[in-house]
C-alpha cells in the first residue's frame, strides 16, 4: 500500500515499497500503462489507455485493432491492473469518470527498471569488462610490452580516460532513449 510506514531502523516511508514496485513491474500490461502514463504526462482516458497497450500487445498500428482485443485489454485493465497500480500509488484511477491520473509515485518506477534484452549484456558487466581491460593495459605498459612502450604513459592514459568518457555518453544516451515513457513503443518491444 501507497500509506507512510516506519520502515526499518524507525525510519518512515513515504510511498510505494519496494516490494509493491517489483510487482507491478513484474506485469507487461502494467509496465505498458506506466510508459503510455509518462508519455502523456497528463490523465489519460482508460479507453485510450486500453488501445494503446492492447496495439503495443498485439504489434499493430491503433486503427487495426479488432473490437476483441480492445475488450480484452480494457477488461483486464479495469479490473485487475489499474485498481492494483492505484492502491499502491502509482496512478489514481477513477473507475466512475473512466480516467487515470499519474501520481508522484510513478517517477519511482524508472529506479528499478532496467530493459536488457537476450543478446544484451548490463551496463554494469560492461564496465567492469572495461575497467579489466584498462587495468590489463596499464599491466602491460608497466611491465614494459613491446610495442606498448613505444607509446607513451600520458597517450594511454588519454586512451583509457576517452573510451571511458565515449562509454559514459553512450550509456547515457541508451538510457535516456530507453526509458519508460520515452516517444515511441515501450523499450521492451522495441528491443525483441
Amino acid at each position: 500500500m501507497s500509506t507512510t510506514t516506519g520502515a526499518p531502523g524507525g525510519a518512515v516511508q513515504e510511498g510505494p515499497s519496494e516490494d509493491d514496485l517489483f510487482e507491478i513491474l513484474s506485469n507487461r500490461r502494467r509496465r505498458y500503462v506506466v510508459h503510455a502514463l509518462e508519455q502523456a504526462d497528463e490523465p489519460m482516458q482508460i479507453g485510450e489507455v486500453a488501445e494503446r497497450v492492447a496495439a503495443w500487445e498485439y504489434d499493430v498500428d491503433e486503427s487495426e485493432l479488432s473490437y476483441d482485443e480492445r475488450k480484452r485489454v480494457y477488461t483486464a485493465l479495469q479490473q485487475s491492473h489499474l485498481p492494483k497500480m492505484d492502491d499502491i500509488g502509482i496512478v489514481e484511477y477513477d473507475k466512475n469518470r473512466g480516467t487515470i491520473e499519474p501520481q508522484p509515485g510513478l517517477a519511482e518506477v524508472d529506479v528499478y527498471i532496467d530493459v536488457v534484452s537476450g543478446r544484451e549484456i548490463p551496463w554494469s558487466q560492461y564496465y567492469l569488462g572495461l575497467a579489466g581491460l584498462a587495468l590489463a593495459l596499464v599491466a602491460a605498459v608497466g611491465a614494459g610490452l613491446w610495442p606498448l612502450e613505444a607509446i607513451p604513459e600520458i597517450g594511454w592514459m588519454a586512451a583509457i580516460t576517452v573510451s571511458f568518457g565515449v562509454s559514459a555518453a553512450i550509456h547515457a544516451y541508451f538510457d535516456r532513449t530507453s526509458r519508460l515513457g520515452a516517444p515511441g513503443a515501450p523499450p521492451e518491444r522495441l528491443r525483441r
